[in-house]
Formats: structure tokens, sequence, C-alpha cells
């Protein structure tokens, strides 16, 4: 089985959760016996060509990218009419405006599906504009893949235009590392910088953005009796760090960008995960599928997203209403007063990890898929 990824950017370009959940999906069908390809476009594509361990890399000219939707050019379409000639089935990933187009005009008729990882939740302008050429590409799927039930359910776009048998749930996953002898090497030493010392300390991972919430977590933190890591950098570092003065929240520690190694050095050590994520850009949350792997409970916000479907409400983990700094600090300073709650909730996390967010579980959905939409093309 041949496989065509298509999305506006992936590595080596600056990373971010979609590319990563498109490496995933394509490392964990390649042990079902998919070989993978990934077509996207740069502003700087040279070498054209690019492998790599989940499949090739192949790379046209990003013209412009207006609100993140990257242009491409008549190199563009050459480069996916010869890729498409090649693949079984085509793997779109929304939101990507000019993937459209390239399925629209591009001329192939190949089995198509899409994984629907967001709605267009801020450029609702875009949203407007986009809304016939988003049409046609949902009409043209085989199948369209949502990432949680309840992004399934709460979702206008799935629930008013795809028709209920051709949507398909999927959770995105990530291969284990958790246990690996690279990670067992990792531990306190690497975390040198931050001067965590014996105080016990919570978790926030990811992109500094203006959905992650992460002014609820600050304005929580001083009714929380620990340390409170903010692991990453972004557009809201300043904010962030003046509202954490204003407030007084002295237990917060902006760590910045942290490489490999202290990253699993902080998951390995902290209490929980903590993702206060207010809006539904926040999509699905693979950081609680890594804490989920790493065997510990988290806390996050129910906004109708996955979130709340990989942190099981009060299995593994809690989840409270967005924008509620009381409650949030109510729910981590419950964690924290009982350990022996917050390692069964961890210890269920992890056995949710391994049956629904797995590369194995991952690999045989996709597999699956593949395999039914090829199939119904050639009895078509």
């Amino acid at each position: 089985m041949k496989a065509l990824h298509i999305y506006r950017t992936y590595f080596p370009d600056p990373p971010g959760g979609l590319q990563e959940a498109i490496r995933q999906i394509s490392l964990a069908t390649q042990a079902c016996g998919v070989e993978s390809r990934i077509f996207t476009l740069s502003p700087h594509p040279e070498p054209r060509e690019l492998p790599a361990a989940e499949g090739r890399v192949i790379r046209s000219k990003s013209w412009a990218a207006p609100a993140s939707c990257d242009l491409g050019g008549l190199d563009a379409f050459r480069q996916f009419r010869r890729l498409a000639d090649w693949a079984d089935v085509l793997h779109f990933h929304f939101p990507w405006p000019f993937g459209d187009i390239l399925r629209v005009l591009g001329g192939s008729d190949k089995p198509a599906v899409m994984t629907y990882h967001s709605d267009v939740v801020r450029q609702r302008y875009l949203g407007y504009v986009y809304g016939p050429l988003m049409r046609r590409m949902l009409s043209s799927m085989s199948a369209v893949v949502a990432t949680s039930p309840a992004y399934a359910k709460s979702s206008t776009v799935l629930t008013t235009l795809v028709a209920p048998e051709r949507v398909r749930v999927i959770p995105l996953g990530i291969g284990d590392y958790a246990n690996s002898e690279m990670t067992q090497r990792y531990g306190p030493e690497q975390l040198a910088r931050l001067s965590l010392g014996d105080k016990p300390y919570f978790l926030s991972l990811g992109v500094l953005r203006y959905y992650k919430g992460l002014h609820t977590l600050i304005e929580a933190a001083p009714s929380i009796a620990a340390n409170l890591v903010i692991a990453g950098s972004g557009p809201e570092m300043e904010n962030l760090k003046k509202l954490a003065a204003d407030v007084g929240a002295s237990n917060v520690i902006f760590a910045g960008q942290v490489s490999d190694e202290e990253k699993i050095a902080l998951l390995k050590g902290c209490r929980a995960m903590l993702l206060p994520s207010q809006l539904r850009s926040e999509a699905f949350g693979m950081v609680l599928v890594e804490a989920s792997m790493f065997a510990k409970p988290m806390v996050c916000c129910e906004i109708g997203s996955g979130t709340s479907f990989v942190n099981e409400p009060n299995v593994t983990g809690f989840v409270v209403p967005p924008e509620s700094p009381r409650e949030f600090a109510a729910a981590a300073n419950q964690l924290l007063a009982d350990p022996a709650l917050a390692a069964q909730m961890g210890l269920a996390a992890r056995a949710r990890y391994e049956r629904l967010f797995s590369a194995p579980a991952l690999g045989r959905e996709y597999r699956r898929l593949y395999d039914d939409v090829v199939g119904e093309a050639k009895r078509a």
C-alpha cells in the first residue's frame, strides 16, 4: 500500500503538532506495510527531496502564506500529479485550502481520505471565503477522519457537510519512547538550569499561543503549592511573563524552548501535565498523549474537543471549566495532596495510551481505513 500525505508544511521547517501527527501516522502505518511519502511546501525547498525514517519528503516552493495558508505555484501542481500517480491513496490534512485546490484541479481521481485536525476557529473571515471550496473538497473524500468522538459530534463542519457513514474516528497517537533505553538515562541532572530542587512541580508543555489558556494557569499559580514549569516558546511569552509578575506568581518557571533531553526529564519528574487551553483550536492535545505515555495524570479544560477524550474525566485526571483559575488550582492541588491518587490516575492514563494512542493502535486503524477506501474504489 502506498500513501501520499499532503500538507502545507513539514519537517525540517519549524515543527508543529500537525506535522508531528503526520510523522507518527506514517511511522505507525509503516509497520503495517504502508509506504508513505509526504508532499509539502517550503519557503526554502532546496533540496527538493529529503529522506526520512517515516518516508520521503517532497517539497515545492511556498510563494506566500497569508493567514498561515501556504500557496504554491505551477511546480506544486506538477509534483502533486506525479506523486498522486505513484500513490494508491491520497491522505489530505485539514485545514489547508491550497491542498484542496490541488485535489480539485490536480487531475487525480485516486481514492482520498482526510484527517480533520481542527475547525477554522480564529480566521472566521477565511472560513466564509473558503466555504464553497471546503464543501467541494469534503464531498470528494472517501472518508473524513475525526481525531476524537467529541470532535466528530461537536464540529459543525463534520456534522453538516459530511455524511455520517463517511466519518471515521481515529485518535492521534505517538510511538512509545517512555521506556526506551535512551529515556532511562535522562534524569534531574538534565534540569539543573531550572533550579527546581526537590519541590514538586507541574508541567505545561507546548508553543505559547493565544488558545493555550496559560493566563488561567498563571492566575491559578499563587494558589498552587508547587512550582509550575511552562516549557516552550511562542508569541505569548512576554504577555505571560508580565501577567506572572502582576499576579505575584513567583512559582511559575518559564523554561523556554527545551531540548529533547530536558523534555523527557520534565515528563519523568512532573506530578502532572497541565493543559488549560480554552479554545477549540486545541483540537486534541498531543502533550496529553505524551503525559499518558509517561503514566502522568492530567488537568485540562472542557472545550468540546479531543482534550477531554485523551484525559478521561476522573479516571486519568481532572477536567474543569475553561478560564476558571480557582477550579484549575483545586484540581492541581488535589493531585499534589494525594500522591496515591496521582499515581493511580497515571497508571490509568498509561493503560489508555496503550489501548488507544500507541503506534500499533494508530497503524492498525489507518491501514484498515486505507484498505477500505481502496477496496471500495476498485469495486466501483
